[in-house]
């Protein structure tokens, strides 16, 4: 297997004293893990921050053999993760796309759609400008591995009808793709709720 291009970084762990196992989304690969020989060292750890849009050069020798990853770094979002919603927002949509999604499956449409979210919740004045597409990429993770979701789209600054959708979404998320997973997953889409009821006063 080989790749190279762009990718976003979704999630790291540590592997040994100095590596990590990275997950990354690509357009053309779908979810891709791979070896990063180095990466919690001061160099490369900044690249790793989920988020982050990386160009990418991933190989393996066999289907069944972990790749081994090489990265650099494209776009950083590193400055909105001192913020405490953006932050939330940027934690839950790359933890979302690692959990829920297959490996080694395209989802072409998901990479526009994560690119373009994270964007939005780095630009957007507040976090009352990307939390409908927010809502609108969970719909999409969920109709894009085949379950349908009935959620009609809320009324910007209906905060009601906001947090409806939303609680109405996570169930269908906690239910099906992250079903086995659903404690720690959903806690930081907890947590991005509590930060958004704080500024809807709801």
């Amino acid at each position: 297997m080989e790749y190279r291009g762009p990718a976003i970084v979704c999630a790291s762990r540590a592997q040994g004293e100095t590596a990590v196992i990275a997950r990354l989304l690509t357009a053309e690969r779908g979810l891709l893990s791979a070896y990063i020989a180095g990466g919690r060292g001061r160099q490369l750890r900044p690249v790793l921050l989920p988020g982050n849009l990386v160009e990418a050069e991933i190989r393996s020798r066999s289907e069944s053999q972990l790749p081994f990853g090489r990265l650099e770094l494209r776009e950083s979002r590193g400055p909105w993760l001192s913020e405490p919603l953006p932050a939330a927002g940027i934690a839950w949509v790359t933890a979302l796309t690692a959990a829920a999604l297959p490996e080694r499956q395209p989802f072409p449409a998901l990479f526009q759609a994560l690119s373009a979210l994270l964007t939005a919740i780095c630009v957007a004045p507040s976090a009352r400008g990307w939390i409908i597409p927010m809502l609108s990429y969970e719909v999409l993770v969920l109709r894009e591995l085949g379950y349908g979701v009935a959620a009609t789209r809320p009324v910007e600054g209906d905060w009601t009808g906001i947090f409806a959708a939303f609680d109405r979404i996570g169930r269908e998320l906690s239910r099906y793709p992250l079903a086995e997973r659903r404690a720690d997953v959903m806690a930081t889409r907890a947590i991005l709720r509590e930060r958004w009821a704080r500024i809807a006063g709801a």
